[in-house]
């Protein structure tokens, strides 16, 4: 992937929902300006979420999920429906699609509120508005817009996405929308002054395919660059000398957590030092709360259950991190005989209050929305939870030096020594 390419765990990701053949697969096609969605008169035509990246102006890089409808009838429609509800853990706005034709009633009424309750903004779709003229009458359209905000209590959008009617203002609300700009961390940008230096210690990952660098490393370079930082790049056997030639200290050194030992050897005390995936615990999830699970550690005990969980599935290597190397320090740090885990996927497994702790990676094809939600998932379940920077650096000892630049993640260890 270059550095001009968008992940999809960095674009916002907009979910479609409504009652089937509402019309959910042509307002994605529509909003997308080509045919994506495969769109039937029939009804349940879309079986399994679709995901769509694309480039929505203005709003920028996005994700359009269409979905199951969720009116699905059977034992296989609400496998459906259930699979869709697990869409809004990820969901950064929701359009929710009425059928013009039958209008608003209680089960839209009802999904507003359920997506309402969420905290995930919405805008409502009135679709079909062209099977509502009458020789061009537009007091159709306007009757089915005035009953659909008496019984959602928000003004939809009346569109025909078939015809292309309505798609610019569908946009416009959609931009009005969605969540603020300003309110979201960068990686380490907000951090930096234009001109700091910022040394990315990059060992040659075996995992990533010959020539690129891995997702967090190129995102974490563009994201100094955007800032007007610069970014120097190096091996961790060439850390000493790359600081040694600079000319001055860097702002911050950043690792990759495997190489946190040499590294904090090299860093002069007084340069920052952290890791890209502590980094991506501040960006994508909670990191104050990922610090705190990791006093988890010393409370384990003989056959306690640990989860190690990752968001991707990938080739493992003979030295895989979460397969090989997170249990051999798991054992080493606690000299307990504990029961390890494995789950890798856009989901937890069944019955999360069974684990003591969660170890989680860095979730860097998550969206910031669906890395929340675990977090809130674990802490629902009583589970403690840390993710793979957070406890590389606490088995190195390389904390709380790992975490200083960040105030809040030092008050929450300050106060979890203190109380924990």
């Amino acid at each position: 992937m270059s550095l001009n390419g968008t992940p999809r765990g960095e674009r916002l990701h907009i979910a479609v929902f409504g009652r089937r053949n509402a019309g959910k697969s042509s307002v994605i096609n529509a909003l997308g300006g080509q045919e994506t969605s495969i769109v039937s008169p029939v009804s349940g035509t879309t079986t399994d979420p679709v995901y769509q990246p694309m480039e929505l102006l203005p709003v920028g890089p996005v994700v359009l999920i269409d979905t199951a409808g969720l009116d699905d009838v059977g034992d296989l429609g609400q496998q459906r429906i259930h699979q869709t509800m697990r869409i809004l853990n990820k969901t950064d706005l929701a359009l929710l699609v009425v059928d013009a034709g039958n209008g608003a009633g209680e089960f839209e009424q009802e999904l507003l509120r359920t997506i309402s309750a969420r905290g995930i903004p919405v805008v409502a779709v009135l679709n079909k508005i062209d099977l509502l003229h009458v020789q061009g009458d537009e007091t159709g359209v306007g009757a089915a817009v005035v009953h659909a905000e008496a019984v959602l209590g928000c003004k939809p959008v009346p569109i025909s996405a078939a015809a292309g009617n309505g798609i610019g203002e569908l946009k416009t609300a959609i931009t009005a929308a969605l969540p603020r700009e300003d309110d979201k961390f960068r990686i380490v940008g907000d951090l930096l002054n234009p001109g700091d230096l910022a040394v990315l210690v990059v060992p040659i990952d075996k995992a990533a395919p010959k020539g690129r660098l891995i997702l967090p490393q190129q995102q974490t370079i563009r994201d100094i660059m955007e800032c007007d930082a610069v970014a120097v790049v190096t091996k961790e056997q060439e850390l000493g000398h790359t600081l040694a030639t600079l000319g001055r200290k860097p702002k911050v050194v950043i690792t990759d957590s495997q190489a946190f030992l040499k590294v904090q050897a090299d860093t002069p005390k007084d340069v920052w030092l952290t890791s890209f995936s502590i980094l991506f615990a501040r960006y994508k999830g909670d990191l104050p709360r990922l610090v705190r699970g990791v006093r988890a550690l010393s409370r384990l005990n003989d056959g306690d259950r640990v989860l190690i969980a990752e968001a991707c599935t990938h080739h493992r290597q003979s030295d895989d991190i979460a397969t090989v190397k997170i249990p051999r320090w798991l054992r080493e740090i606690t000299g307990r005989r504990l029961q390890i885990e494995h789950a890798a996927g856009s989901d937890f497994p069944e019955g999360l209050g069974q684990y003591s702790l969660i170890i989680h990676c860095g979730a860097c094809i998550l969206n910031r929305k669906a890395m929340l939600h675990r977090i809130e998932e674990a802490s629902a379940a009583g589970v403690p939870i840390v993710n793979y920077g957070v406890f590389i650096a606490y088995v190195h000892g390389v904390f709380p030096r790992a975490i200083e630049m960040f105030p809040s993640a030092m008050l929450a260890w300050e106060d979890e020594l203190r109380f924990g």
